[in-house]
């Protein structure tokens, strides 16, 4: 038996093993020899157990090991990868015929105990620590500490700061041998380099100004410069380079480049100047356009497609985005045509295969491939919500031929659940194989919190107005009587249930509701109740709550219950919804100029139907594209039709006329007596009978609108278009009409439009819509009993500040008109009421939409002559 009698590092043996064993056990340096692992001791700074280490190694004891060989070449790559030590040595011990021991001397990394960062503002620390994942705990290494520093010089460089520098330092936390750390990051953003001048040479075709335009992301420095600050970004401008010479090519100069072009840094200015030159060329034209490969789909509906023939202007950006649009993932063109059919295998290219003058002749060369089918479909990352809420959304079925549309499409509704954060909801495609004709899908998503919290408080009416809303927008009904589905609610079916309190010394109000998107769990049948009840009581607007009669109040209970299908035809973007509401309208001596009755009661039973089509984009908070339409109707049953009621001369019958209510008697003016009971004239004097009486309208009122009768027809149509890099314009217009079905009951005094303001209905009483139009104070463009028909036209741009899960801000600019009527005799679709402002909206996941709009009207109110001027709104948990 032999004894080693010394030490050595594994990498020696690689060029000198074994020298000083006998002869005859010697191996030569390019052999291995075996031995079975005896016992592996772990020697140096580590907080885990030695059997965890080895485990970490892949080594076992009595395995057979090549001493070298890969056994521990590969012990050393794996406790490498871990990223968890540094310094790993291994070392004979002993060997003992055929059994060897090694040592593994190891230093476990040390773990970041916390960070301080400099250099910035404190509102932007927070954020940059969760950016690049500096959390406590973890492990501290030259990767990390590289990764950081890129991270951090690559976003300020983004915004501009072309000259940052962060230097990074680590001081030991403790005092037991620098198990932990903390990390300094030290950051010089430097001055934001800005352009200051863009010079172009070579340019004959296309001036300066725009050749600068085309360039989107590189902009000279300049005080009305809004939309796009000047920056220089390095990758941003060779984006431009190239978008400059595109502009050229959409005129048919195919053959135009840039020459050179330099950046010049001013050192006293701190700004930079441009200089290209550019070589244009000659311009040409379209000439003979072949398909080639093409089985599945004709040359003429393929040229449909193409839009190009011969003798256009040759344009390579537009046959580019006609053959493959990568900006539009909807857009009509030749790839998506085989990709939303089932070929993920095809290929489509452009090749010029002739140039003569200035003619070029092209084949559009297609490889069609088999057709591909889904195989299997995943989703990770859905921590809350439960697998099958997200499945049912997908229009990626296993065993579906392969849609690149119905992929976007499951983007987009996904991104409408609202549970996910619809910036990095990502399909990824895996296991393609063209052999099979198969493709996997895994659905990487993100969740965001749902739920909202209202409270609110403020001054109304005369006095304080306090509201606590809850919003669960990811319930689970079926687990409500699951004690361990608390955490802290049952979570994740889809499900809204919400609850809202609103009172004041004068009003409450209390309501419930409860939605289920897939009624029944099969189909896209949406289930939706609610219930309310709301109380006013009498009171002076001049004292507030403190002349508030409790003995004069106005109730109202409301019920409802709606279902919402998905069609499929046109498409399944539409929608039929159907809803019965009824509501109990009762008032006791609640005599305001509000309704026409003072005591007594309404009720309103009314049957909705509506349609609606909405393809809006994947961010419902911020959409950037498509559009929503709706058509709904609100319809009572016609009851004058069968209850036979004259009502053009109730006021003839003695039912409904003017009595002496006052519960005593009383001499006339004209001294005769009144006894309680006895009809009267409209100045008070006893009626010599019941023709002479007066008309007591409140009673005929009353019976006119005990229950109420009337059809609402409204129109909405909702566009947002993507007009310049990030920045949307909205377009919106709406329309609304409330009609009777007899002429001699009449509009009822419920249900119409209040226009004007911010949109926010408040503590509304009588079923009134309130319709916003910002620049005027609210409700204040209808008369004081609102209007019967409407009509409202607006352009709002928005552009995002940050579209981040925890927080999205977006600012805007609008320009509006509108009028409500009392009739169509009055309406005119012209004379409108214009107002424009700014604005900005914030949407916290806890709380909704929050925001706040600076309007200024350009027209005065009615009854005024002077235009109303700027008005302040803020937005509470309105539609975005």
């Amino acid at each position: 038996m032999l004894q080693s009698t010394f030490r050595l590092v594994l990498t020696l043996l690689f060029f000198s093993f074994f020298s000083q064993l006998s002869a005859q056990d010697r191996l030569p340096f390019d052999q291995g020899r075996k031995y079975f692992l005896a016992d592996v001791n772990v020697t140096g700074k580590i907080s885990f157990n030695q059997a965890t280490v080895v485990t970490f190694a892949g080594l076992q004891k009595g395995q057979e090991i090549t001493v070298p060989g890969e056994q521990i070449s590969n012990a050393i790559k794996k406790l490498g990868k871990l990223g968890l030590f540094s310094d790993i040595d291994f070392y004979v011990d002993k060997i003992e015929q055929d059994s060897i021991w090694l040592e593994l001397n190891i230093n476990e990394l040390p773990k970041l105990n916390e960070v301080k960062i400099t250099g910035v503002k404190k509102s932007k620390v927070e954020g940059l620590i969760k950016d690049t994942g500096l959390t406590k705990g973890k492990v501290v290494n030259e990767n990390l500490v590289t990764t950081t520093r890129n991270y951090i010089e690559n976003k300020y460089r983004k915004d501009g700061f072309y000259n940052t520098k962060v230097n990074i330092n680590t001081v030991a936390a403790d005092s037991t041998g620098g198990s932990t750390v903390n990390m300094v990051v030290a950051i010089d953003k430097g001055k934001k380099i800005k352009v200051r001048s863009i010079e172009f040479e070579g340019n004959e075709k296309f001036t300066d100004g725009k050749l600068r335009g085309a360039m989107k992301n590189t902009k000279r420095k300049s005080f009305f410069r809004v939309w796009k600050a000047s920056k220089f970004i390095p990758e941003k401008y060779k984006e431009d380079l190239t978008k400059i010479v595109d502009k050229y090519k959409e005129k048919g100069y195919r053959d135009a480049r840039v020459v050179y072009d330099s950046v010049k840094f001013d050192s006293k200015r701190k700004d930079i100047n441009i200089d290209i030159k550019l070589e244009e060329g000659r311009k040409y034209y379209f000439g003979d356009i072949k398909f080639l490969g093409n089985t599945v789909y004709s040359n003429q509906q393929l040229q449909s497609l193409l839009g190009v023939k011969k003798g256009d202007v040759y344009n390579g950006v537009l046959l580019e985005k006609r053959i493959a649009d990568k900006t539009n993932p909807d857009s009509e063109d030749i790839t998506n045509l085989y990709q939303n059919n089932g070929y993920l295998f095809s290929s489509i290219n452009a090749v010029e295969v002739r140039t003569a003058n200035d003619t070029i002749d092209f084949e559009i060369r297609i490889i069609e491939g088999p057709v591909a089918y889904f195989n299997k479909i995943s989703v990770i990352g859905n921590d809350k919500t439960h697998d099958e809420v997200i499945y049912r959304e997908l229009r990626t079925k296993p065993g579906q031929k392969y849609s690149k549309e119905e992929i976007v499409r499951s983007v987009r509704e996904i991104g409408a659940l609202g549970f996910f954060d619809p910036e990095t909801i990502r399909p990824e495609l895996k296991n393609v194989d063209p052999s099979a004709g198969t493709v996997d899908v895994e659905w990487n998503l993100t969740e965001k919190g749902s739920s909202q919290i209202e409270l609110q408080g403020g001054y109304g009416g005369g006095g304080f107005i306090g509201t606590l809303g809850l919003s669960f927008n990811n319930f689970s009904m079926r687990n409500i009587f699951k004690k361990d589905a608390y955490k802290p609610l049952p979570m994740g079916d889809g499900q809204k249930v919400s609850l809202r309190l609103q009172g004041s010394s004068y009003f409450q109000t209390y309501s419930a509701s409860f939605s289920e998107p897939w009624f029944g769990g099969r189909k896209p049948v949406q289930f939706s109740a609610s219930v309310s009840h709301s109380k006013q009581f009498l009171y002076s607007y001049g004292t507030g709550s403190a002349n508030v009669d409790r003995s004069k109040s106005f109730n109202i209970t409301s019920l409802s219950v709606g279902i919402a299908k998905r069609l499929s035809v046109p498409d399944d973007s539409f929608v039929l919804s159907h809803s019965v509401s009824f509501q109990y309208y009762d008032l006791n001596n609640y005599n305001t100029g509000l309704f026409t009755f003072g005591n007594g009661s309404s009720r309103n039973l009314a049957y909705t139907i509506g349609l609606s089509r909405n393809n809006k984009g994947v961010n419902p908070i911020f959409p950037t594209y498509g559009s929503e339409f709706s058509v709904t109707a609100k319809l009572t049953p016609p009851y004058s039709m069968f209850n036979k009621i004259d009502y053009a001369h109730l006021g003839d019958l003695p039912d409904y006329k003017t009595t002496n209510d006052t519960g005593s008697g009383y001499f006339g003016t004209d001294g005769v007596w009144v006894a309680p009971g006895d009809y009267i004239t409209s100045t008070g004097v006893k009626a010599n009978s019941v023709d002479e009486a007066a008309v007591d309208q409140s009673k005929v009122d009353q019976k006119k609108f005990n229950w109420l009768e009337y059809y609402k027809i409204k129109f909405k149509a909702d566009w947002y278009t993507k007009i310049y890099g990030k920045l949307v314009l909205r377009t919106l217009g709406e329309f609304g009409f409330l009609g009777a079905y007899n002429s001699n009951r009449g509009l009822v005094p419920f249900e119409r439009f209040f226009l004007g303001g911010d949109g926010l209905a408040n503590f509304a009483l009588d079923g009134r819509e309130v319709i916003q139009l910002r620049g005027y104070p609210n409700q204040s463009l209808s008369n004081t009993d609102g209007g019967t028909i409407y009509n409202k036209f607006s352009l709002e741009l928005r552009y995002p500040v940050t579209m981040a899960a925890s927080a999205s801000i977006f600012v805007l600019t609008f320009a509006e008109a509108g009028a409500s009527y009392d009739n169509f005799q009055e309406y005119n679709p012209f004379a409108l009421k214009r107002s424009a402002g700014f604005g900005l909206r914030v949407f916290m996941p806890a709380f909704g939409l929050l925001g706040i709009d600076f309007g200024h009207g350009f027209d005065p109110l009615p009854g005024q002559t002077v235009k109303n001027g700027w008005e302040t709104h803020f937005i509470i948990g309105q539609q975005f």
